[in-house]
């Protein structure tokens, strides 16, 4: 990302906010919605179930297209919002994602429902596409990793609320009040965004350029291949399967060939031959591999490893959302004062040790066996993120800050569906094997704490492997422009 320092950071963007406060407020709200309509469906699968006497099936992709329409269209997203300004794609998608919600609840018909989530994915894509790259126009460069860390905390309080609040609107409202809850939140976040954020500056102004429909549709069906190659057949990997996993790679290959050939690419090449922003966007999908793991082996540890009912599951379960809440708070401070790409190895390092500790899974230790060691990972990973993101945020031009600020998101989000994929399938031969066969497994005690240790030897295994390309990255840092370390 070779640029001229003058476009690396526009001096007139913190003058043009009227309200640094109201600002955070809005694209914290924006990024809470994004997070909390991921978080929030899920819970609700029995009850769609029951209303449309529809199989699971069918019902999972109320989920899934919001998923895929994110993930398919991110990158395009903050392309879009690099050439035609960001404030009137973010106001755009906050718009969209509102009404999108309203349809949601208003749906008559199953496959109305999933339509209209693919429409709340399209606009939850504006939304997180562009929540990061507003921050340099927000905010000075000393307080980014501050702002950074507030956003992570947005997410992972997102996250964390969803099935919490959707069990309780169930319970008393029904399936529709999950969805209709965004509205609210999202009249206010709109209201916000449009009293508080920047117009639109010179630097993007002379970003514009002709739009690359051909890259973006290549981008989007490569990656909707994978993600589906991932996510169907609930864990039973097929000739489909495959299939999906064959047309991505070879879509990979096309995107990179149309790239390397269009007069206005989506991404721009030269950006990825930076190699502390390709170091950067692969540690953000492996880290969210590894963090996939404890959200799909940890509640067969708690409730058949350790033998805990229901409740105390629930309450233990909340520790990771809990201390990756908190500590993302502390990791922007942290990353204020010492730097983001030292923060970012000591995040790396808190990874690595706590997933060791999992991987240890001593159930005599009762349930501080996982409290303890998810609260160092979590901690690690909040650490991690921040800091990440303000570096490589902190080194892209005005111009490209939607693009890559999408190309983050879009890694994040493909880490998590390989890890639910990887590690899900690591934790099922490690579990069959210690029992013998695959259907005795959620019975014993012993076959679930082998599927643990298996499963987070593997992700000790990739946390070091992004220790390593951390500590490159500070190394080559050294040596090349200064970042924001």
């Amino acid at each position: 990302m070779a640029v001229a320092e003058q476009d690396r950071e526009p001096i007139s963007a913190p003058r043009q906010v009227r309200s640094t406060g109201l600002a955070l407020a809005s694209l914290s709200l924006a990024t809470l919605l994004s997070s909390l309509g991921t978080s929030i469906a899920s819970v609700g699968l029995p009850s769609l179930m029951q209303a449309f006497d529809a199989s699971f099936q069918s019902v999972q992709w109320v989920v899934l297209a919001y998923l895929l329409a994110i993930t398919t269209l991110i990158v395009g997203a903050g392309r879009l919002a690099d050439m035609f300004g960001r404030r009137p794609l973010l106001l755009g998608g906050i718009a969209l994602f509102t009404l999108a919600s309203v349809l949601c609840g208003l749906a008559p018909t199953l496959w109305l429902l999933i339509a209209a989530r693919a429409m709340q994915g399209i606009g939850a894509a504006l939304m997180m596409a562009l929540t990061l790259a507003f921050v340099a126009e927000t905010v000075s460069k000393e307080r980014t990793g501050s702002a950074m860390g507030l956003l992570g905390a947005m997410s992972a309080i997102g996250t964390t609320l969803g099935p919490s609040l959707g069990g309780f609107l169930i319970a008393g409202f029904g399936w529709r009040a999950i969805f209709l809850v965004n509205v609210p939140l999202g009249v206010l976040t709109f209201a916000l965004a449009w009293r508080a954020l920047p117009a639109r500056s010179e630097t993007v102004e002379a970003g514009r350029g002709t739009f690359d429909v051909t890259g973006t549709v290549l981008l989007a069906v490569t990656l909707g291949a994978y993600a589906l190659a991932l996510t169907l057949g609930r864990g039973n990997f097929g000739l489909p399967n495959l299939g999906l996993l064959v047309a991505a790679g070879v879509g990979v290959i096309v995107f990179a060939i149309a790239q390397a050939k269009a007069k206005a690419p989506l991404v721009q090449p030269a950006s990825l031959r930076d190699p502390q922003l390709r170091s950067g966007l692969a540690m953000s999908l492996i880290v969210a591999t590894v963090m996939m793991a404890t959200l799909v082996v940890a509640p067969f540890y708690l409730s058949r490893g350790l033998g805990l009912d229901a409740a105390m599951v629930g309450m233990a379960l909340s520790t990771g959302p809990l201390v990756s809440t908190l500590s993302a708070l502390l990791a922007g401070r942290l990353t204020d004062r010492f730097g983001a790409r030292r923060m970012m190895v000591g995040g790396l390092a808190c990874l690595a040790t706590g997933t060791f500790l999992l991987s240890l899974a001593l159930t005599k230790l009762g349930i501080a066996s996982y409290v303890v060691p998810i609260t160092v990972t979590c901690f690690g990973y909040a650490l991690f993120q921040t800091s990440n993101n303000a570096a490589v945020m902190g080194g892209v031009g005005a111009g490209e800050r939607g693009v890559i600020s999408g190309l983050l998101n879009l890694s994040r989000n493909l880490g998590l569906i390989t890890g639910a994929s990887l590690m899900g399938a690591v934790f099922a031969v490690a579990s069959s094997d210690a029992q013998g066969g695959i259907g005795q497994q959620l019975l014993s005690s012993a076959a679930v704490a082998r599927g643990m240790q298996v499963t987070f030897q593997t992700a000790t295994a990739l946390a070091l492997v992004t220790l390593l390309l951390a500590l490159f990255s500070l190394r080559f840092a050294g040596h090349r422009r200064p970042g924001p370390a």
